[in-house]
Formats: structure tokens, sequence, C-alpha cells
């Protein structure tokens, strides 16, 4: 009997036993190697949903993970024992949305742990093969539990078209905004300024390239960041992140809108966003970014093991859920390995 961590509601997440479900077409098995705990996942432990995708059943989270193929895929040249990553966004390929290439945005989607979609929080999943990503040897459990995350951030990213050398506001620095700070570098972004109230983010901001770090938006703006941003990238989980974003912005300034905010709203006073004649862009999800995600990790331009800080079993995910709700001290990324440190290898 396999293990999977449920959450029924909010604040209510317990590690339980599971049935696996049985296999659909054009799907392979996969035993779970390792499975991060998203931003989104504690949206749904704190407030048990996230807009209309509400917990109305227990369901198994979990959408950033890899896995190890428990038989053969000959299309994709993939071997039984190989490590995959898997890219949970099952978008249906013939809406409008779909068709000009906006996957990411397909209102028909069968999202990996998401409700109602369980997820790899748990021993095994069956996934769809269209889904399954080969990865090189030089990668392991981590790395392809990172690459989601990584793969949000780089879209994020694509959508701020940064300038070369443009200095830019990055508020939150959580595990999006620390890959969103190491893509703008790689995107040629010249210094970022990073807003973080969490002394341990701080630190891990300014370890991996902030020019400067700040505790408040008024910090910064009374410093370095006096005349505004002409790019201010969001990334935090503060309902007022969104207006903290235009305060940080120059007039004519773009802002891109990465974070979720606790409760599903934004507390925003219309005037200084209008006054500034701000473009806003809001990210959703990640299109088709594992390819680059895979280089960027391979070459070592992005470090994804700096983001990392917990890697425990399922057992302890309803105390890292509860850590990482109240943002205790010294916690980033925490990955979760259902089948222990070998992740379940053949």
């Amino acid at each position: 009997m396999s293990e999977a961590v449920f959450l029924h509601g909010a604040r209510d997440v317990r590690v339980s036993a599971s049935t696996l479900r049985e296999c659909r077409n054009h799907e392979t098995l996969l035993d779970v190697a390792a499975v991060g705990i998203c931003g989104s996942d504690l949206h749904y432990y704190k407030d048990a949903g996230i807009g209309a995708a509400k917990i109305r059943a227990p369901f198994v989270p979990g959408h950033e993970f890899g896995g190890y193929l428990r038989e053969d895929i000959p299309e994709l040249g993939l071997k039984r024992g190989a490590l995959v990553a898997v890219d949970p966004n099952r978008s249906c390929g013939h809406c409008e949305w779909c068709l000009a290439g906006h996957h990411n945005l397909c209102p028909n989607v069968e999202f990996i742990g998401a409700p109602p979609f369980d997820g790899a929080m748990t021993n095994q999943i069956w996934v769809p093969n269209s889904q399954v990503t080969p990865l090189p040897e030089s990668m392991g459990p981590l790395e392809a539990a990172m690459l989601e995350p990584l793969g949000v951030a780089i879209h994020a990213v694509d959508l701020a078209k940064p300038g070369l050398l443009e200095r830019v506001a990055l508020l939150g620095a959580g595990p999006i905004g620390l890959l969103i700070l190491q893509a703008l570098k790689v995107a040629g972004a010249g210094e970022v300024h990073v807003i973080e109230p969490l002394e341990h983010r701080r630190a891990a901001a300014l370890e991996l390239g902030a020019e400067t770090v700040a505790a408040t938006v008024d910090d910064l703006v009374r410093g370095d960041g006096r005349n505004g941003f002409p790019l201010v990238m969001e990334a935090s989980n503060d309902p007022r992140g969104f207006h903290h974003a235009v305060l940080a912005s120059r007039i004519g300034g773009r802002v891109i809108l990465t974070g979720i905010p606790d409760g599903d709203s934004y507390s925003l006073p219309a005037a200084d966003a209008r006054r500034r004649g701000l473009k806003i862009k809001f990210v959703r999800r990640m299109g088709d970014e594992y390819p680059r995600a895979i280089r960027l990790v391979s070459s070592g331009r992005v470090n994804v093991k700096a983001v990392v800080t917990h890697q425990e079993g399922l057992k302890k995910a309803p105390e890292l859920f509860e850590a990482l709700a109240q943002s205790r001290p010294g916690y980033l990324k925490v990955l979760l390995y259902p089948n222990g440190e070998g992740g379940g290898r053949m």
C-alpha cells in the first residue's frame, strides 16, 4: 500500500494510505523521486483553494517533481529506470489559446497537483507520456523537481523583457524570487535590488547576486530606488505586493506580477498605478520552458541547489507545511522524497 500527502482543507494536511488509480491511455508509471512544496501548495493549505480551484474533497498536492520510469517509453527513447521530469500542465491542445501557443492559459487544463487532479506527493504516480521530459545523466532528483519552479521564473523574465544592464527591483526572495533573480542575471539585467522582509531570505538574495537588499519598499525608495525602477518583478504572497511593486516603479515602468497573494486578493490604491502609466503583466505558470531550464542548470548558470534548504520524507509533510506557512527562519524550498533519499531508483 502506498502513502500520500492529502490536503483535506485549510490547515488540514495528513499522510495516509493511498491506492494507485488505474492507468489511462498513453500514460506511464513513475516512482516519485522528489517533489517540491510550492507556494501554490501553501495557498491550498492556508486558504483551502486559489480562486475557483477549491479543495472539495481530499486531494494529493505536488506539481514540482521528477521520478524514475517503471517501464520503457519507446517513442521517447527512454528505458525503465531513467530519471525524468514532468510538466504538470496538460493543456487541451485545441482551444484558441493553445492554438495561439499559450498552453499555460488553457481553460481546459488538467494540472497535476491542483484540485481535483492528484499530484506527486506520493510513492507512485501515472503521468501522460506527452508530459515526460528526459534529463541528462548529470541531474539528480533535486534538479528534476526544481525545473518546474525555474520554468516559472524563466517565463516571468520572458514577459519582463529586461534590457541589457537595466536596473530591476525584485519584491520577494522566496524560492521563485531567488530563481527570478538568477534568471534576470542570465538575461542580461543590470543591478537587481531586492525587497524582502525575512532576514534569511535577504541573505540568500545577496549570496545569489542581488546588488542590495531592503526589508521594506519604503527602505528601498528612500535609498537606492529613490527615482523608481523601470522594471519591477513581484514574487511575494503579500496582498500589498501589487501596491509595493507600483511604489517601487518609475513613471512609464513595467510591473510583472508572479506571486499569488494570500486570500487571493490585492490591496491597491488606483491612483499610484494610474498616474505612473504602468505596463502590467501577470505570470500564469509557464510555457515550454524545460529545455532552457535544463540547459541553465546543467551549465551552472542557475544554482537550484542554493534554493533548497530542507529535504525530508513524506511523514514530515504536516510539520513542513506549517513551518512554511509561518515563514519560519531558515526555510526556503522544501523537497519531499516519497521513496527515501534514493528516490525509488531501480
